[in-house]
């Protein structure tokens, strides 16, 4: 029996709970053994049996994934997955927690510092990230059609319907009514959205 050690890999372009799912099932598909896969982090039990890194490597690229080296470029995906999980799987926190102050308390940094390091390494500032992740929720939302535009505006932090409104069309360049007579024509996946 060859000696077991634990590696964690961390990944970019892991947004979503199918992407935790499609790496598990790919990385399982090769004979690697996964310990566990959260959002933008895999750990692999290794064996020097096991298969080669090139091999995980090319598994992971070939569907989507990158495995992130430098601690900026790490903290940039953890800025990341902290907006996701906020905006996207903590229900109504967004009406209670300020984005920068969740931002600061998860990732124990300055928010100044968390925003200058995330426009240093993206196409975008790290408040446009949230602005982004915040309407493609608001889509997400209006396409389930089972709250109104009022409670969508609270739940997501908006002071009103008419700032939510004003944002959603500065963002999408079309009106919520627009929308929501094709919605799927207007989705865009969480790994698009910079």
């Amino acid at each position: 029996m060859s000696e077991t050690m634990t590696t964690s890999l961390r990944l970019k372009n892991m947004t979503s709970f199918c992407c935790m799912r499609i790496v598990r099932q790919e990385l399982e598909k090769i004979g690697a053994k996964v310990d566990s896969v959260v959002m933008g982090e895999v750990t692999l039990i290794y064996r020097v049996d096991d298969p080669g890194f090139e091999l995980i490597k090319k598994t992971l690229e070939d569907n989507g994934f990158e495995i992130i080296t430098d601690r900026e470029r790490m903290l940039v995906e953890q800025i990341k997955v902290a907006v996701i999980e906020l905006i996207h799987f903590a229900s109504n926190a967004n009406s209670i927690i300020r984005n920068s102050d969740y931002l600061v308390d998860k990732l124990q940094l300055s928010y100044q510092y968390l925003s200058s390091l995330f426009s240093k390494h993206e196409k975008t500032t790290l408040e446009k990230y949230i602005i982004l992740n915040k309407i493609e929720k608001v889509k997400e939302l209006l396409f389930n059609d089972e709250m109104t535009l009022s409670e969508i505006a609270y739940q997501m932090g908006y002071s009103s319907v008419q700032y939510l409104s004003s944002q959603f069309r500065n963002v999408t360049g079309i009106s919520v009514t627009q929308y929501k007579k094709d919605p799927v024509r207007y989705r865009k996946a969480l790994d698009d959205l910079i």
